[in-house]
């Protein structure tokens, strides 16, 4: 499985160290279907061009926004293209990933895109967000396989999980935490954690003015179990946001 670090300009030098394809996130989609760039370093080369469409108008020409990122992948020697896109499913959306796909897959170059797009494009790789909070993380990812024909088709969206569920939590939703509040509530705590092998994933839990908490969270060694698993199961990639693990990324990856 191959595993990518997707970073922004200035994180790029820091990422480098560990040994990992970059995923560029330093382009998005301009008026009149033109790819913009923001302070990408003159000497990046390999990994991939990742686009996001956050706040982005219409695709219009979506052949113009093809040639343009095939363009910026040959002038950089990118292996591909990550679709980092966040709005809802659209038809201009959906125009321009099929005609990425199929002017990408004869220069052997790789798309990968949103679950939402997984039908526009018989050569992309499909992203799947791998943030599961309930039943069986393996069962989760071969019922996925099957869902979309085969494994080799996908990508774990490896979002690193740090969730407060109040207790009972019948919709399975929780509150999600960042890195400094799960420190400061294990502080005040001092819990005992448990790991649990169904999720792959780290847990504990404690009680406030009365109502009872199950806080579920990664670390290396769960995320470590998590790449295992998709690799077992034939997953074609993971992809990691930089600012979520960096904090781990020396006992997740050896640097060099």
């Amino acid at each position: 499985m191959q595993t990518f670090l997707a970073v922004t300009p200035g994180e790029e030098q820091a990422a480098a160290r560990f040994r990992r394809p970059l995923a560029h996130v330093a382009y998005r989609i301009g008026t009149e279907s033109v790819l913009l760039r923001r302070n990408l370093l003159l000497q990046t080369r390999g990994g991939l061009l990742s686009v996001s469409d956050r706040d982005a108008p219409p695709i219009d020409d979506p052949g113009a926004l093809c040639a343009a990122v095939l363009r910026e992948c040959s002038r950089r020697g990118y292996q591909g293209v990550l679709l980092d896109f966040e709005e809802p499913s659209r038809p201009d959306r959906r125009d321009f990933v099929r005609q990425l796909g199929a002017a990408l897959a004869p220069a052997r170059r790789t798309l990968y895109v949103p679950e939402a797009y997984g039908a526009c494009s018989a050569s992309a790789v499909v992203l799947i967000n791998a943030a599961v909070s309930g039943g069986s993380f393996t069962d989760f990812l071969r019922e996925t396989a099957r869902e979309h024909g085969a494994p080799g088709r996908l990508a774990l969206d490896l979002e690193r999980l740090r969730m407060d569920f109040p207790l009972p939590a019948p919709t399975g939703c929780g509150t999600p935490l960042s890195g400094e509040e799960l420190r400061r509530l294990m502080e005040r705590e001092s819990p005992a954690v448990f790991f649990s092998p169904e999720l792959c994933a780290r847990y504990f839990t404690y009680t406030q003015d009365g109502e009872h908490h199950f806080v579920l969270f990664d670390d290396a060694d769960t995320l470590r179990q998590k790449l295992l698993a998709g690799t077992a199961l034939g997953y074609a990639a993971a992809f990691f946001m930089w600012p979520e693990i960096q904090d781990i990324a020396g006992a997740l990856f050896q640097p060099s």
